[in-house]
C-alpha cells in the first residue's frame, strides 16, 4: 500500500488485502475451537492492543505459523493425552455433527439460521464500540487536554485492564456454562462508559469512562463468537455461523470509523451517541436471543419427559443425533 500512486490504486489495493485477510479472524476462532479451550483466546485481542505497534515501536519480531493436526488425528499426543483433550473441548461444544461430511446443500441451510442471522447482527452492535474505542481512543484521550505522547500511553491501562477482566470473566463463563449474561455486561459496560463521555464531568471521570468502554467491548465481542459457536454443531455449520457473524460485525468497523469527525473534536459526542444507539439495539437482541434458547430448551426438555413418561424407545441412533448436531432432540442450547 505504500507504493500506490492515487486513491483508485490504494482502493484495489486495500480491497486485495481485505480479501486476504477475510478469513483470518472466524478462521482462528474456528481453528481453536477444535484444539483447545476458549478462555485463553477471548483475552488475546485486549492483550493484543494494549502492546499494538504504537506502543512498541522499538521491538522487531519474527513470526512462525505452524499448523498442526487436529487433536483426534494429532500423532503428537498419547491416546490418553488425546482422550483427556478431547473430553475437555467437549465440555465447551457438544460433540454432535462433528463427524458429518460435508454436503453443499447445508450451506444455505445454515445462512438462513435464525440463530446465525441474530448473532450476526448482534455482532453489529458489539463490533460498533470495540472498533470505535481501538482506532479512536488515542484521540479521544488527546481531547481530554493531554499531550500526543501521553494521550497514546494512557490507552495502555484500560487494555491491560480489560485483559484481566476478559480472562478472569472467561473461565467464569466456561465454569458456568453460561455466555450471554457476560455478553450483556460488556455491552452495559461499554453504554455507561460512552455516557460518562457525552455528560458534562471532569477529565478524570471521562478517562474512567473510557476503561469501561474497553472492558465492555473486548468482553462481549469474544464472548459473542463463542456463543454462536456453542450453538452451532457441526464443522461446516460452525465454520458458516462464525465466518458469518465476524463478517456482518466488520460491518460495523466500516460505521465506526465515520461516526468520529474531526470537528466534532475535543468531545466527539456525536460518534458517543452514535455507539450508544448501536449498544441499545444489542443490550435488546441478546437477552431476546437468550430468551429463545430457554424456550427451545424447555420443549425440548417437555418431548424428552413425555417419551421417558410413556415409555417409547429411543427414536434416533447415536450416529443419527450426532449428523442432526444442533437440531437433536437432546441437543441443549448454550445460554
Amino acid at each position: 500500500m505504500g507504493l500506490v500512486k492515487n486513491y483508485p490504486q490504494l482502493v484495489a489495493v486495500r480491497v486485495c488485502l481485505g480479501i486476504a485477510e477475510s478469513g483470518m479472524s472466524p478462521g482462528i476462532y474456528y481453528l481453536s475451537s477444535k484444539a483447545s479451550r476458549q478462555w485463553p483466546l477471548r483475552s488475546s485481542r485486549s492483550s493484543a492492543s494494549a502492546f499494538s505497534p504504537q506502543h512498541c515501536n522499538e521491538f522487531d519480531s519474527e513470526l512462525f505459523t505452524v499448523f498442526v493436526d487436529l487433536p483426534d488425528t494429532a500423532t503428537f499426543l498419547t491416546p490418553k493425552e488425546r482422550t483427556f483433550l478431547l473430553n475437555r473441548l467437549r465440555s465447551d461444544y457438544s460433540g454432535g455433527g462433528e463427524e458429518e461430511k460435508f454436503d453443499l446443500r447445508e450451506v444455505p441451510r445454515a445462512m438462513l439460521d435464525w440463530k446465525i442471522i441474530v448473532a450476526a447482527i448482534t455482532d453489529v452492535t458489539i463490533s460498533m464500540p470495540l472498533y470505535g474505542i481501538s482506532v479512536f481512543l488515542p484521540s479521544i484521550i488527546n481531547g481530554f487536554g493531554f499531550d500526543t505522547v501521553t494521550s497514546q500511553l494512557l490507552t495502555v491501562p484500560p487494555y491491560v485492564l480489560a485483559t484481566v477482566v476478559v480472562l478472569i470473566c472467561s473461565a467464569y463463563s466456561d465454569r458456568m456454562k453460561l455466555r450471554s449474561p457476560f455478553v450483556f455486561s460488556g455491552l452495559m459496560l461499554a453504554l455507561v462508559g460512552y455516557g460518562v463521555n457525552v455528560a458534562d464531568v471532569s477529565i478524570g471521570v471521562k478517562y474512567f469512562g473510557t476503561y469501561l468502554v474497553v472492558v465492555g467491548a473486548y468482553l462481549s465481542a469474544p464472548m459473542q463468537l463463542t456463543w454462536i459457536g456453542n450453538n452451532c454443531i457441526g464443522h461446516y455449520k460452525r465454520g458458516i455461523g462464525l465466518g458469518m457473524t465476524v463478517m456482518f460485525g466488520n460491518i460495523g468497523g466500516v460505521i465506526a470509523s465515520n461516526v468520529y469527525r474531526i470537528q466534532d473534536a475535543p468531545r466527539y459526542t456525536r460518534g458517543h451517541i452514535f455507539e450508544m444507539a448501536f449498544i441499545a439495539l444489542g443490550l435488546v437482541l441478546v437477552p431476546l436471543t437468550a430468551l429463545a434458547y430457554v424456550q427451545g430448551n424447555k420443549r425440548r426438555d417437555a418431548a424428552q419427559r413425555e417419551i421417558e413418561e410413556k415409555g417409547l424407545e429411543v427414536q434416533y441412533t447415536e450416529a443419527e443425533l450426532r449428523k442432526m448436531g444442533d437440531c437433536a432432540p437432546d441437543f441443549r442450547y448454550t445460554l
